[in-house]
């Protein structure tokens, strides 16, 4: 199956599972980050935040799969080692050392607003030369406005709050 996935991928099959594999270590630092996020978040409207939070890592998760499998497909290896997602990510990681829910939506919002360039990146990259790369990467961008766009009106509900 990896040769005849290289055949279809009209560019260098090893740079796009290097990519790949980048979006792939954000993806679980991302599940990482939203999963704690929801464990240890404080102050008001933490219910709202903990249920969306929840939510996206679960998308995040699945976005890794997606990711893990295409990159099978093209006959590469995914990520084997969990600290390599440190060495390998676009977007970092940051622990919600102040778990004060403002602070954890603005890191989770950052995130995203990095996954959403580090995406449309994957869709200029392999627009004209890898049409199944390119679908599975137009949903996942997808996900990742949606979800920057609940993260800020989590953010303007809390702050209406905290103004009143």
């Amino acid at each position: 199956m990896g040769t005849k996935g290289r055949m279809i991928v009209g560019m260098n099959v090893d740079e796009l599972i290097m990519l790949l594999n980048r979006a792939l270590a954000d993806e679980w630092l991302a599940y990482y980050q939203y999963w704690i996020g929801s464990k240890v978040i404080t102050g008001p409207t933490k219910d709202a935040v903990i249920s969306e939070l929840t939510l996206h890592a679960t998308e995040e998760l699945g976005h890794a799969d997606l990711i893990a499998t295409r990159i099978v497909q093209l006959g590469g290896t995914p990520i084997l080692e969990p600290k390599a997602w440190y060495e390998k990510t676009n977007c970092g990681y940051e622990a919600p050392v102040n778990p004060f829910v403002k602070e954890v939506l603005k890191q989770n919002i950052k995130g995203e607003q990095c996954a959403i360039e580090t995406y449309n990146n994957l869709l200029s990259v392999t627009k004209d030369s890898d049409p199944i790369t390119y679908t599975m990467v137009l949903g996942i961008l997808a996900d990742e406005i949606e979800h920057e766009e609940d993260l800020q009106s989590l953010l303007e509900d809390l702050d209406a709050i905290i103004r009143d």
